[in-house]
């Protein structure tokens, strides 16, 4: 039963982190921002959905580790942390809003993609969670290939903003 409800939280945290960046995107493109480097978007969206789809499949009825639990409720800390600091700047494509600067601030001041680390431990950390480490170590590893096309674009993509 544990499971399960740590399991609809994360599928309700990103169903409304969905709808925030979809609103984003559009005030961002409304207000005359470009979208770099699309061609990974959907490679993103289809990890991160298989991901939280195999979880249903493998994890309800196992025991949920607690220290495990604590840790992914502290990544969560940093993931408000992240989204309060880019506010309406947050979304999940890469867009460049033209004359904006780049955000310094938050834990921007510490990393240059934060949000990228909480997502790192949250792929590692949910499955483990769950006593699931061969689906940790595997969406880690796919995970690790997009992020790398992704944190390339987005360097790029920023570079062009400065």
């Amino acid at each position: 039963m544990a499971a399960v409800l740590i399991l609809a939280f994360v599928t309700l945290q990103r169903l409304g982190e969905l709808v925030l960046a979809r609103r984003n995107t559009a005030r961002l493109l409304a207000a005359g921002a470009v979208e770099r480097a699309p061609g990974h978007y959907r490679y993103m969206v289809a990890l991160h959905a298989g991901w939280l789809a195999g979880l249903w499949v493998l994890a309800p009825g196992r025991p949920v580790n607690l220290v495990l639990l604590a840790a992914y409720a502290l990544l969560q800390l940093l993931r408000v942390w992240v989204l309060a600091t880019l506010g309406p700047r947050w979304t999940t494509r890469i867009l460049v809003l033209p004359g904006a600067p780049l955000v310094h601030r938050g834990p921007y001041r510490f990393l240059s993609h934060p949000n990228y680390a909480v997502v790192v431990g949250e792929i590692a950390l949910l499955p483990l969670m769950f006593g699931l480490a061969w689906y940790a170590v595997l969406f880690s590893v796919l995970n690790a290939a997009v992020l790398t096309v992704r944190i390339r674009a987005e360097n790029t993509a920023l570079g062009l903003a400065r």
